[in-house]
C-alpha cells in the first residue's frame, strides 16, 4: 500500500450561472451485437483525441455526466475537445424495452462495440471516462485496443468477478430485495441509503419508476456476470496509459479500488479519493 497515492479533496466548484446548453448530435450504429447510440457534442481538434464516457447501470449519459460537465472548471476541457456520450444499449432516453428472451449483450460485448463508434465517427483515439460499469467496459476496451486509448478517468471500478460468496450474497439479496433496490445499493453507500436523502430519493424515483426498467436489469446481469480483467502489475495483462482512478470515501466500491491501484503500473496510475461523497454518476449533484 506505500504505492498508494491518495488526494482528499473538499473544495466545492459552482454550477456557472445561466450556462447555456451545448447543441449535440446523437447518432445510432449497428454493431456485431446490435444497435449502439452516441451523442456528441463539440468538433473535433486536429491531433486531440475524443473524450469518450461510458456510464454507470441504472443511469444513461445524462443522469451519469450532466453535471458533471456542467462545473465551471470543466469549461476548459468542453472547449478543447470533443465528447461522445456513449449510451449502453436500451438505456437511452425513450428506448423501447428489449422484447421477452432478448440476449443482452456481455460487459466484453459492449467493449465491442466501440470501435463501430469510432469508426463511424472517425476518431483515431480516446480518453475515456467511466463509471462503475462503464469504467469496467472501457477497461476491457483499453486492454484490446491500447494504441487507441489516450488515457483513461476510472470512478469506482470494480475489475474482479464476482466470487461464489459474492453470487451466493447477490443471489440471497434478490429473494428479498427488488432489482432496484440492488441497484441502488450499487449507486450509492449503505449509510447514504439510510440517509435518505433528497439526492437518494431522486435516484430512487428515477430507477423504480424508469419505463426502461426491463432493459437496465439486463445491464445490472450483465455487470454481475463480468468475467475478471485478471490485471497484473508486472504482467502482460495491464492498462498501458496514465489512468486516474476514483472513489469517494463513502462509495460501497472503495476496496475494489485500492485493489485495482496495486494492480497498475504505479508511473502510470493516480488515486484520487474524493471526500464526502459516493462518487457514483449521481452524486457529482452533491457538488456545488
Amino acid at each position: 500500500m506505500a504505492e498508494l497515492q491518495e488526494v482528499q479533496i473538499t473544495e466545492e466548484k459552482p454550477l456557472l450561472p445561466g450556462q447555456m446548453p451545448e447543441a449535440a448530435k446523437t447518432h445510432s450504429v449497428e454493431t456485431p451485437y446490435g444497435s449502439v447510440t452516441f451523442t456528441v457534442y463539440g468538433t473535433p481538434k486536429p491531433k486531440r483525441p475524443a473524450i469518450l464516457t461510458y456510464h454507470d447501470v441504472g443511469l444513461n449519459y445524462k443522469t451519469c455526466f450532466q453535471s458533471l460537465f456542467q462545473f465551471g472548471d470543466m469549461q476548459e476541457i468542453i472547449q478543447n475537445f470533443v465528447r461522445v456520450h456513449v449510451d449502453a444499449p436500451g438505456m437511452e432516453e425513450g428506448a423501447p424495452v428489449f422484447p421477452s428472451g432478448y440476449q443482452y449483450p456481455s460487459l466484453d460485448q459492449l467493449a465491442d462495440m466501440i470501435p463501430c463508434i469510432l469508426q463511424y465517427l472517425n476518431f483515431s483515439t480516446i480518453i475515456g471516462v467511466g463509471v462503475g460499469a462503464g469504467a469496467y467496459v472501457l477497461s476491457r476496451y483499453a486492454l484490446t485496443h491500447p494504441d487507441t486509448v489516450e488515457g483513461l478517468v476510472l470512478i469506482n471500478i470494480d475489475p474482479n468477478a464476482k466470487g461464489w460468496m459474492d453470487w451466493a450474497a447477490h443471489k440471497l439479496t434478490g429473494l428479498t430485495s427488488s432489482a432496484p433496490e440492488m441497484i441502488l445499493g450499487h449507486l450509492f453507500s449503505q449509510e447514504e441509503l439510510s440517509g435518505n436523502s433528497e439526492l437518494v430519493q431522486k435516484y430512487r424515483n428515477i430507477v423504480v419508476h424508469a419505463p426502461n426498467l426491463e432493459n437496465i436489469e439486463l445491464y445490472w446481469n450483465s455487470y454481475n456476470n463480468r468475467r475478471d480483467l485478471n490485471l497484473e502489475r508486472r504482467g502482460d495483462i495491464t492498462l498501458r496509459c496514465p489512468v486516474l482512478l476514483v472513489v469517494g470515501d463513502q462509495a460501497p466500491h472503495e476496496d475494489a479500488v485500492v485493489e485495482c491501484n496495486s494492480k497498475l503500473d504505479p508511473t502510470q496510475t493516480s488515486f484520487l479519493k474524493i471526500q464526502l461523497l459516493g462518487l457514483q454518476g449521481p452524486a457529482w449533484e452533491q457538488v456545488g
